[in-house]
Formats: structure tokens, C-alpha cells, sequence
């Protein structure tokens, strides 16, 4: 987006917000590289239980979807659940939505002991709030800039309709993307236009089918690995980090066969790297 398309007609107040955030994230992008003139080695992100992760720079910590409370998925959930009370320097939580596996107050009670910031989806009321934490709506296309994170709600679509985001955040010389457990949208494309190319997407793989609700679809209601491989595409995504997989043992939440094989069979001609991260691992940047 030019200045001419910004600033040369009346345009509404969201409007302009989103086409000035679109103009700032160009403004950070190095040609051919995004943030190249940052340290590249300044932001660590660890793979937490489920759909969770941590980005970590020196003096600062920020999560997305924390989950340590076992009681989400009980026995279905085979991964480990990761800590999260060790945060380092100033802290936020952001959620995509307030799902009890996305948004687990344990898991924010934890992370926020020291205080800090819940970062949730404008319209949304996530409760409770730990004392000495404060709680900040974020609205579609808005940046939100915490401390030395930049992020950046975009749109999500859920299963059933409810409320949900997910996230862009950059900091330390990357740029990330995380969908929370979103299923197939129309919104992808301007997503990578405005925000891409991305270092990492991390993304739902599960094409997971629910039967919580009647007269139930039989469809999925989070991506497909081929889904997750075609929006990691449009985003510009380098590598792709599956989340989001590995319940079993549900007749009302059943997940696809082979997650991770399917992915690594729709990337095989793709210029994607799969990353697979255990619960507790660390994105290899070098890879």
C-alpha cells in the first residue's frame, strides 16, 4: 500500500490504523529480508505443551496459549506439560481465544506471578486476571508494542464460530506467525501481503472433527496438513512448526491419522522446512 492509496481519499478511522500498520511492518522489512539488520540470535522460541510457546529475548518473555493445567485433556493429551513460571524479565501472555486449551488460567496465573500483561482478542473477556497483572484488549490489525515485542492480532476462524485470533509477533530479528487453532480462511492472503515473509509459522496440523455439537459436520475444524502447508505458503513462511496434534482416545475429538507424515508429504515440493518440535524443545534457527 502507497501513501497515494492511504492518504489520497477520506478513509475511516480503521481503515486507517490497519493501512498505517501495514506501512510500519513494510518500513521494518529489509529487502530480502525480514529484520536482517537486527540480531538475528536475539529471540529463542520453545514449543510448549499443545499449542503453546515461548518467545524468549534476554530481558523479556512472552507466551502464546500457555497450557500446564492437566485437567484440558486429561489422559488424551500425551504431551508433557512445561512449566511456565520462570519467565525472565517483563512478561505477557497472549491468547487466541478463551478456549480452556488456549486460555488456561493456570497456566497465566503462572506466567504473570511477577505481573505483567494478558493480551487477549478485543471482545473477549478472559477471567480471572492474576493480581498485579492487567489484562489488554487487542483488536484486528492493531500492533500492540510490548516492550520489546511487537504484536499484532490478525484474523482466525474457529470451529464454532467463537471469537479467535491469531497472532504475528516480531522481536530480535524475527517475525513469527502463530494460528492458534484456526481452520481454513479467506484472510491468508492479506495476512502474508501486510506481514510476510515470516522465519517460522506455527501452526495447527490436526484437521481435528468434533462432535461436541449436534447435528455435527464431519468436517474439520482446525487445518489439515495440507491446509497448514498451503496457508505457510501464502504466508511466506521459511519453516513450518506444527502444533496443535497429539490427542487420542476421544470419541468427540478425533484427530487425522499421521499428522506429521502428512505434513512431510505435502511439503515434499514445497520450499518449506518441517520443524517438529517435542513439548520443551527450542526452534533451530540454523536448520
Amino acid at each position: 500500500m502507497n501513501n497515494d492509496q492511504v492518504f489520497g481519499r477520506r478513509i475511516g478511522r480503521r481503515e486507517f490504523l490497519t493501512a498505517c500498520a501495514g506501512l510500519a511492518a513494510t518500513a521494518l522489512l529489509p529487502a530480502g529480508r525480514a529484520f536482517a539488520a537486527a540480531s538475528a540470535d536475539g529471540l529463542r522460541i520453545q514449543r510448549l505443551a499443545w499449542a503453546g510457546i515461548r518467545l524468549q529475548l534476554p530481558q523479556a518473555t512472552l507466551f502464546i496459549d500457555p497450557l500446564v493445567n492437566p485437567e484440558a485433556w486429561g489422559t488424551a493429551l500425551k504431551d508433557p506439560l512445561i512449566p511456565v513460571g520462570d519467565a525472565v524479565g517483563d512478561t505477557y501472555v497472549l491468547i487466541s481465544h478463551v478456549h480452556g486449551d488456549h486460555f488456561d488460567a493456570m497456566a497465566v496465573a503462572d506466567a504473570l506471578g511477577n505481573g505483567g500483561a494478558l493480551v487477549h482478542p478485543a471482545g473477549t473477556n478472559p477471567l480471572p486476571v492474576p493480581q498485579g497483572a492487567r489484562a489488554r484488549p487487542s483488536a484486528l490489525w492493531e500492533p500492540q508494542l510490548l516492550g520489546d515485542f511487537t504484536a499484532t492480532a490478525v484474523p482466525a476462524s474457529d470451529g464454532y464460530g467463537d471469537p479467535q485470533v491469531s497472532w504475528v509477533v516480531s522481536a530480535g530479528g524475527r517475525r513469527i506467525f502463530h494460528g492458534g487453532d484456526t481452520l481454513w480462511h479467506g484472510h491468508w492472503w492479506r495476512i502474508g501481503r501486510q506481514f510476510g515473509p515470516f522465519d517460522a509459522a506455527f501452526l495447527p496440523v490436526n484437521g481435528a472433527r468434533f462432535g461436541f455439537r449436534e447435528p455435527v459436520s464431519g468436517q474439520p475444524g482446525v487445518l489439515t496438513p495440507e491446509q497448514a502447508v498451503a496457508a505457510a505458503t501464502i504466508l511466506g513462511a521459511r519453516r513450518l512448526v506444527p502444533i496443535h496434534y497429539g490427542v487420542s482416545g476421544m470419541e468427540q475429538y478425533v484427530e487425522i491419522e499421521d499428522p506429521i507424515g502428512r505434513l512431510r508429504e505435502a511439503t515434499r515440493e514445497k520450499p518449506i522446512e518441517v520443524q517438529p518440535l517435542a513439548p520443551g524443545a527450542w526452534v533451530d534457527w540454523e536448520r
